[in-house]
């Protein structure tokens, strides 16, 4: 089992839970975790993040609703086989999130839509 760069913040406004669902999405999203990969278990990630175990477990049965893990009694958690349409989907939902979350910060400026259009194209090309 491969040594996971999972990151989660107490002082984030974020529930832990949310942030270590979205911490192994992005693992899986990004080929960190593979299809048919082992999870830690829930204990043992709960241990090494020094988190509750109910947090892990309900993590993982957010990740399990929502289609990116599998569990096997007695053997574990696994990375589920993402096809194409749903993972594009999934990025879509994440992406959506995003946007939604700079609209509500640009808005305590009132920095227009069209700034920001304009930050995005300045951004891409220093890429």
């Amino acid at each position: 089992m491969k040594r996971l760069d999972i990151k989660i913040s107490n002082q984030s406004e974020v529930p832990i839970y949310e942030q270590l669902k979205n911490e192994i999405i992005h693992l899986i999203m990004t080929g960190a975790l593979r299809p048919g990969d082992p999870l830690l278990s829930m204990r043992r990630l709960a241990k090494e993040l020094s988190i509750s175990i109910i947090t892990t477990k309900r993590a993982y049965q957010d990740l399990e609703a929502a289609g990116y893990v599998y569990s096997v009694v007695g053997k574990g958690t696994f990375v589920s086989e993402q096809n194409n349409e749903n993972r594009r989907e999934q990025i879509l939902v994440e992406i959506e999130k995003k946007l939604e979350d700079l609209l509500s910060t640009a808005k305590k400026i009132d920095l227009s839509t069209r700034e920001l259009v304009e930050m995005m194209k300045v951004m891409e090309e220093d890429q």
